[in-house]
């Protein structure tokens, strides 16, 4: 049996010093009232079971567990005496909607009429969780308004078009960066002033308490799935967990169902962008790799790892995947990077680029461009790791988390790698 670690209990609301619930006071009465909701809903058999209902007969789950035989021989691990990982993909892009985020609107739609709320507004940066806010909310018959950086509406022009066909309002955002930490400030404007008739389906692992405990919970079905199905695979745990983190909730749906095996190490892939200094990347954890800018603070209702100015601005962002270009990271990964317990890196445009195209032409699968570091973050510890403790063997087995498909970023693709396609 794998050894496990006996992960420290923490107050509600908080993973260590991070977290908690820094909002206006208008916005404290609504955020009791999601709490009280969620704590009803965990043990509401029949919430439970509409719930599942819609993740297997709606959302599609469960998603296979796929050997990514081509990409292990790639990367040397198929020979007789190769030296690569063994490894596997959770195919999240297979679900209705092309990604995990439709777990979690599937959750948070369900609480919004459970609360009697006839109308959900939601952000999105990648557009994918736009598309799932919309989906969930026509099939629910919920009113959905969705707030989106015009930066981000521009290179997701698809997810854009998707959103109104599912009869969304698609609100651009051109304030800021136009990217989705401007999204999010309209979308808590918002609800500040419509607080009695709607809910605000945030859409990662960040925010006040309850969200980044809520959405993790809505994603952890992940984890329970990708356990079972290596287990049934390999007969063995996973020595390597990867997953892209933006605000993170792809890689906390991964990680939460292995936080207690020692053995298994969590790797979480930020965006490296197009460099180190400030404003070239969206790295809040990878300082030991010459990331500049991250320190503790205050975002958008929570306490964790913020980029920042000298004088404490909030800093601006880049990534050529719009899901990743983000400022702060959720609390809980802020928690495990301080404890030890999960490892955070970041690559840059060019390698995200370059994985994307990877495994397209290896297992015929074209990942998001968020999915896509996640994948270049693997190849990194097999063919160049910043140091041998690093770099992985032979005797390793590993899991990727898919976590969306690249329909969305074809123009990008396209643009970028012209006639080199």
């Amino acid at each position: 049996m794998a050894s496990q670690l006996t992960i420290p209990a923490t107050v509600p609301g908080r993973f260590g010093p991070y977290g908690g619930r820094y909002v206006p006071e208008t916005l404290i009465v609504p955020l009791l009232e999601l709490e009280q909701a969620y704590e009803i809903a965990k043990s509401d058999a029949v919430f439970q079971a509409k719930f599942q209902d819609l993740l297997k007969n709606f959302a599609g789950r469960p998603t296979p567990l796929q050997f990514a035989s081509r990409l292990t021989a790639h990367l040397g691990g198929l020979a007789a005496n190769g030296s690569g990982p063994r490894i596997y993909v959770k195919r999240e892009d297979l679900l209705h909607t092309g990604a995990h985020k439709i777990n979690n609107a599937i959750g948070q739609g369900l609480l919004a009429l459970q609360m009697k709320k006839p109308r959900v507004i939601a952000e999105t940066g990648a557009g994918q969780h736009g598309v799932a806010a919309a989906t969930v909310a026509a099939h629910l018959g919920l009113e959905c308004v969705v707030y989106m950086g015009t930066e981000d509406m521009a290179r997701q022009a698809l997810n854009v078009s998707r959103m109104r066909m599912l009869g969304t309002e698609v609100v651009g955002v051109n304030s800021g960066s136009c990217t989705l930490k401007d999204a999010i400030n309209e979308a808590m404007r918002d609800w500040v002033t419509n607080v009695r008739s709607t809910h605000y389906l945030l859409g990662s692992v960040l925010g006040a308490h309850p969200y980044p405990t809520m959405v993790r919970d809505f994603h952890s079905c992940i984890g329970r799935e990708a356990r079972a199905q290596i287990l049934a695979a390999e007969k063995r745990l996973p020595t390597h967990l990867f997953a892209c983190v933006g605000g993170g909730s792809n890689a906390i749906g991964l990680f939460h169902e292995f936080l207690k095996d020692e053995s298994v190490k969590m790797v979480g892939i930020e965006a490296g962008g197009r460099g180190n200094e400030l404003g070239e990347h969206a790295a809040r954890l990878a300082a030991a790799q010459g990331f500049s800018g991250a320190r503790p603070g205050v975002l958008q209702g929570t306490y964790t790892y913020v980029l920042q100015t000298g004088d404490g601005q909030i800093a601006t962002t880049h990534s050529v995947s719009a899901g990743l270009d983000y400022p702060a990271i959720g609390p809980e990964h802020a928690w495990l990077a301080d404890q030890g317990r999960a490892e955070y890196s970041a690559v840059s445009d060019a390698a995200a680029l370059d994985a994307a195209r990877l495994l397209a032409r290896t297992e015929g699968i074209i990942p998001a461009l968020e999915s896509a570091h996640a994948i270049a973050g693997l190849v990194e510890r097999v063919q160049s790791p910043a140091n041998d403790a690093a770099r992985l063997a032979a005797n390793d087995l590993v899991i990727i988390n898919l976590s969306g498909r690249g329909d969305k970023d074809m123009d990008t693709y396209a643009r970028v790698f012209g006639d080199k396609f």
